[in-house]
This record gives structure tokens, C-alpha cells and sequence, in this order.
């Protein structure tokens, strides 16, 4: 089976010079979990996801100390609100991964599979020349098997 006939489409992408407010606002006005951003000429530059909105443990350098970390800035007690405040004006290309794994249309599922199973990923851009077309989540899997089993009976 080809990732064309499970991927999920229209994508729905960012720009990577939108605000963090933006991209919330969109993924959950769209009940999405991670976006496409791409940049001037279209063309994917990184993604973004709910995890990047939340905050990650970071090791100190040359120290044993670690603390959470939002966005590049150091959380204290009372900085969580005002980060988020301040977030709403950060351009998503400060915060996006911008190693993407992605597929073609006419790669198939199992590339799919793979890519997920050995970067631990939930979902997979579908490219054309370097564009956003669709989108596969671990969700379509589920709905490809349903599909499957609904077909052969």
C-alpha cells in the first residue's frame, strides 16, 4: 500500500515567521497534534508539535544540576506565566525541530512504519518536491487496518 492512499489532506501548515499564538491557535482550532512549517518558498523547514509548547528538562553545562526549560528560557516558580505571555510573539522557527522525517507520495506504508518505529515519531509529512501535500499519522495506521479487515469481509 502507497502512503497516498492513507495520508491525510489538505495538510494544514505554518509559516515558519508565524507566532507561537498563531500555531496554538490553529492546532487547536483544528484539533491537530504537530504541524508542517514551512518556509518563504513553501517548501517544509521544520515541524511543530504540542510537545514543543511544553516544558523540557535541560542539563546545565559542566554541571549536575538540571532544571525545566520553555522555549529557550530558564522556568522559575513564577516565570511559567510570563514565558507563556512573552511566547505569544516568538516566531515558530525559534522553537520548531527542524530534523524532519518525511515521506513521498508514493513511498510506502511501511517506510512509514519504519520511520516512526525508529525516531519514535506520531506522525510524517508527505512531501512533493519539497512541499507539505499531507499528512500520516499513527491514527491512519489504526484506520488502515479497520479499513482492511471492513473490506475482506
Amino acid at each position: 500500500m502507497k502512503v497516498n492512499q492513507i495520508m491525510r489532506q489538505p495538510v494544514i501548515s505554518m509559516h515558519e515567521e508565524d507566532t507561537l499564538e498563531e500555531a496554538a491557535r490553529v492546532m487547536l482550532e483544528n484539533n491537530l497534534r504537530g504541524v508542517p512549517v514551512v518556509n518563504s518558498e513553501g517548501k517544509i523547514s521544520g515541524f511543530l508539535t504540542v510537545s514543543d509548547f511544553l516544558a523540557k528538562e535541560k542539563h546545565v553545562p559542566f554541571s549536575r544540576f538540571s532544571a525545566l526549560q520553555l522555549f529557550g528560557k530558564w522556568l522559575d516558580r513564577e516565570g511559567l506565566e510570563k514565558i507563556y505571555v512573552a511566547a505569544r510573539t516568538i516566531p515558530i522557527k525559534q522553537v520548531m525541530r527542524t530534523k524532519v522525517f518525511s515521506v513521498m507520495e508514493e513511498d510506502s506504508v511501511e517506510k512509514v512504519v519504519e520511520l516512526m518505529v525508529d525516531h519514535d515519531l506520531n506522525r510524517i509529512p508527505v512531501l512533493r518536491d519539497g512541499v507539505p501535500v499531507g499528512i500520516v499519522a499513527r491514527f491512519d495506521l489504526l484506520r488502515m487496518m479497520v479499513q482492511k479487515t471492513e473490506s475482506e469481509s
